[in-house]
């Protein structure tokens, strides 16, 4: 499947762990998962079907960062702005492409994510 075909479709998980070892070796045990090392930092994952990833922080109420793919970022971050989304993090790049975050109406917080 094409990355296009992907757009704004739930893409990826992110969580904040506070031991990336501990994670990868529990995932890993557990479930098989395989591992792909970004730096010290974060350790993305693949269970098989979905990619996701483990980031050093301090684990938050809410659970799990859930992540979208778009073919136009900025054209989705106006989308979700004119919906009532709230942005959390404005558009950044990171090793891969950029992202922005929001909050919906409830005030769960999602990514949007873009290789572009």
């Amino acid at each position: 499947m094409s990355l296009a075909a992907n757009d704004r479709r739930i893409d990826y998980v992110e969580f904040l762990v506070r031991d990336l070892a501990r994670s990868r070796a529990f995932y890993g045990a557990a479930f098989g998962w395989t591992f792909t090392e970004y730096g010290p930092a974060y350790l993305a994952f693949n269970d098989g079907r979905l990619d996701g990833g483990f980031e050093l922080g301090e684990p938050r109420p809410g659970g799990p960062l859930v992540i979208l793919y778009a073919t136009d970022l900025e054209a989705v971050q106006v989308q979700v702005q004119a919906a009532g989304g709230v942005i959390a993090k404005p558009i950044f790049a990171f090793p891969g492409g950029r992202r922005f975050q929001f909050t919906d109406p409830d005030g769960y917080e999602l990514g949007v994510w873009s290789e572009k």
